[in-house]
């Protein structure tokens, strides 16, 4: 019932900056939390950043002073910034939600399809 499309995603340098967005759409009755989770090559898949309704945002310590996250101008959209990105940052950059729909009254996790970022030289 609950729909998360990942926009941003791409090819960039060492040091350089991408900006991830995602729209939550569907039956929602109410988002709790919203954030973004990725997955590298041959590796399991790790929360980077969190953000609460109230705004209180969570980041992994490896992006921490690097990455932010921010809830977008529409109600359920979600937004990171990451600047001086590194080669390690390399992944697929999922959208995740945890939302109440319409017809289920417990909290469900919804994940997006993934986009994907390269940070290369």
């Amino acid at each position: 019932q609950v729909q998360l499309v990942e926009s941003g995603g791409g090819l960039v340098q060492p040091g350089g900056s991408l900006r991830l967005s995602c729209a939550a759409s569907g039956s929602i009755f109410i988002i709790n939390h919203m954030g973004w989770y990725r997955q590298a090559p041959g590796k399991e898949r790790e929360l980077v950043a969190t953000i609460t309704s109230g705004g209180s945002t969570n980041y992994a310590d490896s992006v921490k002073g690097r990455f932010t996250i921010s809830r977008g101008n529409a109600k359920n959209t979600v937004n990171m910034q990451m600047n001086s990105l590194k080669p390690e940052d390399t992944a697929v950059y999922f959208c995740n939600a945890v939302a109440r729909t319409t017809s289920y009254g417990n909290d469900m996790n919804y994940w997006g399809k993934g986009a994907l970022v390269t940070v290369s030289s």
